[in-house]
């Protein structure tokens, strides 16, 4: 790895502050699992000065809040899985959790960083995208809130501008506990990137499809909702015929590659199969007083 200069950011203020002084220089560190191994193999000069987040005590957290369930950036994928918060209000983001890298990726590895890679396959971004997450971002103008959808622009590119910083994931208070379920396919269970991920939710307790929301990720150049299989759903009775349906839907919303792991073709099939099995999950977290927790 060629040499770079190092900062450490004490907070995100701080952290601006950095970035905003070193400028097009600067890159942020937080867990580092993707930048340090893209250091070691990228072609390219290395940034002038890292900035280290990983100290900033205010990224990190979980916590219901007034908005919502708020996560910090910082939080690591092995948080996200061992937090009873998580496990009681939105299991499926621990399964997508679960199932990023190794032990070791999700020991240091972070959910803002899996955001910020931008990559079409993340496993993270179905689930929060799912259920309408907004990302809270800092920068030398002060904080702005926008919707996750907003923060994807393609492959590896964010929507953040000169010395911007993601500091939090919140999923609003009116899906918190929104039964929801992640499914990913990959060339093998461990350690692999997705072919194609899916998360979906819905209110279901009087039987029929409410607010039904899918996302799908790994076939398209961003992670993706598939709204006209969400319109079709919504306010069916819940049956598997109409979640088998709802994945030839969503099927057709997406715009998957050919590559060397999966022809395009293969891809479609996938959505289809992911799309009701995530539906199916969900539909196992429906509880009898789940209309009172949509109100």
């Amino acid at each position: 790895m060629k040499p770079f200069g190092y900062v450490a950011a004490k907070d995100s203020g701080h952290a601006v502050a950095l970035l905003a002084e070193y400028g097009k220089g600067a890159k942020v560190l937080a867990g580092g699992t993707d930048l340090l191994a893209d250091l070691k193999n990228s072609p390219h000069p290395p940034p002038d000065v890292m900035v280290d987040i990983s100290r900033a005590a205010d990224l990190k957290g979980i916590a219901l809040t007034d908005a919502g369930l708020r996560i910090g950036a910082l939080t690591t994928h092995t948080e996200i899985v061992d937090s009873p918060l998580i496990a009681d209000t939105l299991p499926a983001l621990a399964e997508a959790a679960v199932v990023i890298g190794a032990v070791q990726t999700r020991n240091l590895g972070t959910i803002g960083g899996n955001l910020m890679t931008c990559v079409p396959s993340m496993d993270s971004g179905p689930t929060l995208l799912a259920l309408d997450a907004q990302v809270t971002i800092l920068g030398p103008s002060g904080r702005r809130t926008i919707p996750l959808s907003e923060l994807f622009v393609g492959p590896r590119r964010t929507s953040l501008g000169f010395a911007e910083l993601l500091v939090e994931i919140v999923i609003p208070k009116k899906n918190v506990g929104k039964p929801s379920a992640f499914q990913k396919f990959g060339l093998r269970k461990g350690q692999a990137l997705a072919l194609v991920n899916a998360a979906a939710g819905f209110w279901g307790g009087d039987g029929v499809f409410a607010e039904p929301a899918i996302a799908l990720g790994a076939v398209a150049p961003t992670v993706i909702r598939a709204p006209k299989a969400e319109a079709w759903l919504a306010g069916r009775p819940i049956s598997e015929e109409a979640m088998a349906e709802a994945g030839r839907i969503a099927a057709t919303e997406a715009k998957p590659i050919t590559d060397f792991r999966a022809s395009a073709e293969y891809r479609l099939d996938l959505i289809a199969v992911l799309v009701k099995r995530a539906l199916a999950g969900a539909h196992a977290r429906v509880t009898p007083n789940q209309k009172d927790l949509a109100s």
